[in-house]
């Protein structure tokens, strides 16, 4: 009878780690697979989306155009799976998000070029591209709400910080997986066949991920008998929006989009661009959990908005910096660190802040939906906006000028919050 009770208390404490391993690795292969698409951004806007003829920007603007219609899929997941995992539990939820957005890149490394099948070659990506934004949308609700729900009191912060962390590791992941192939194979290696390897490398980090959660357990919040159904109201989610906007917009802008702004704008080189990004991931990484733990002793506030007022302020002598000739490598890789590392202050808390803008029933909806609606906007329309801008202005310092804006406005937002201390 001892050993029962002791085993039932070993598991009642493993419980907390057992579900941040399945929330973080189910979304690191979230992200890792999301991200895959954007560091290859100009390979696949050759095969997919430049007939014979046409231009390489124009066929990148397509390829951003389908970036950001994805996006434009996460609000109807995050309603959709968002209201399940309220309804049903957190658990199969995540089961069924992670199985369809590894199923979806896995059928992109398969898919016929444009070359291959014409124009229904960018149709069918596109097409893929939108269940992986549906899925997506589900997976930040779901994740957010089972790490935080599973949290040791006072550590919420930290443990909302992995759902973040894993972000950057899945965005490393890709940009890894990207520049080792890229390293391996010749250029011609690489248009012909090589660009479909890291889609396919999707399957068993995919299968990893199921089987984790298949072993997961509901929250024990969403298991109390006396909580009850909440709605959620449109301010709430505007508010949400507006103080993570910032987050969205500055970390796509410099994790994401960066490679493919420094190969068409600055004429940098393929793996060039993708160094460049791995080192601001990096300093990404390594600033989340530290800002997500220093969230539960000052509060999330305090944190967000040192972020926020950092890009607004260093953002254009960034670009400036990137496009000084006679700045050296070492430079431009710490600034580079230091960009990133700035985007981890509003990455780290930002979980948690969101799951504690809304009550359990509801909270996969309100927080999910929140963070999709700020994602399709400012961070899958980043590439579109940018590309474009420079394009049409020849004015290089558009990525500054599109992160400071977007995290003014959060800096407002988070200004209005009443929050005096961690939660």
């Amino acid at each position: 009878m001892k050993l029962i009770f002791e085993d039932r208390a070993v598991r009642e404490r493993n419980r907390p780690l057992r579900a941040l391993a399945a929330g973080s690795v189910g979304n690191f292969v979230e992200w890792y697979e999301f991200a895959v698409y954007g560091y290859f951004a100009t390979v696949v806007a050759e095969r997919f989306f430049t007939p014979a003829g046409g231009s390489a920007a124009e066929g990148l603007v397509r390829t951003y155009a389908s970036f950001g219609l994805a996006f434009f899929f996460r609000p109807l997941g995050a309603a959709v799976f968002g209201r399940l995992a309220d309804r049903l539990g957190r658990r199969p939820v995540l089961i069924l998000v992670v199985a369809l957005m590894t199923g979806a890149t896995a059928l992109i490394g398969l898919l016929p070029t444009y070359a291959q099948a014409g124009s229904l070659a960018p149709w069918l990506l596109t097409f893929l591209r939108a269940v992986q934004g549906l899925s997506a949308g589900g997976e930040f609700g779901g994740a957010v709400a089972m790490l935080t729900e599973f949290a040791p009191p006072g550590q919420r912060g930290l443990y909302g910080a992995w759902q973040s962390f894993t972000v950057a590791l899945g965005l490393l992941g890709g940009a890894g997986v990207a520049a080792g192939v890229a390293s391996v194979l010749t250029a011609s290696q690489l248009d012909a066949w090589g660009w479909r390897l890291p889609f396919l490398l999707a399957l068993p980090l995919g299968a990893l991920a199921l089987w984790l959660r298949v072993g997961l357990e509901e929250t024990p919040e969403f298991r109390e008998p006396d909580v009850r159904a909440a709605r959620v109201s449109a301010g709430a989610i505007a508010l949400a929006v507006g103080r993570v906007m910032g987050w969205s917009a500055a970390g796509y802008t410099l994790l994401v989009v960066l490679p493919s702004y420094l190969q068409t704008a600055l004429h940098t080189g393929f793996r060039a661009a993708l160094l460049a990004t791995v080192l601001a991931n990096l300093g990404f990484a390594a600033a989340i959990l530290p800002a997500g733990l220093l969230s539960d002793r000052v509060g999330r506030r305090p944190v967000m908005l040192t972020g926020a007022g950092l890009v607004v302020v260093l953002a254009l002598p960034l670009l400036d910096l990137l496009q000084d000739d006679g700045v050296s490598s070492a430079v431009r890789g710490a600034a580079l660190c230091g960009a990133g590392a700035v985007v981890g202050l509003m990455a780290g808390p930002g979980p948690a802040l969101l799951a504690g803008m809304f009550p359990a029933r509801a909270r996969c909806t309100g927080l999910g939906l929140a963070y999709a609606l700020s994602n399709a906007v400012f961070s899958g329309c980043a590439g579109l906006i940018i590309t474009e801008a420079v394009k049409r202005t020849g004015n290089l310092d558009v990525p500054g000028y599109y992160a400071a804006a977007a995290c003014a406005v959060s800096v407002l937002a988070l200004v209005r919050s009443r929050e005096t201390k961690a939660g």
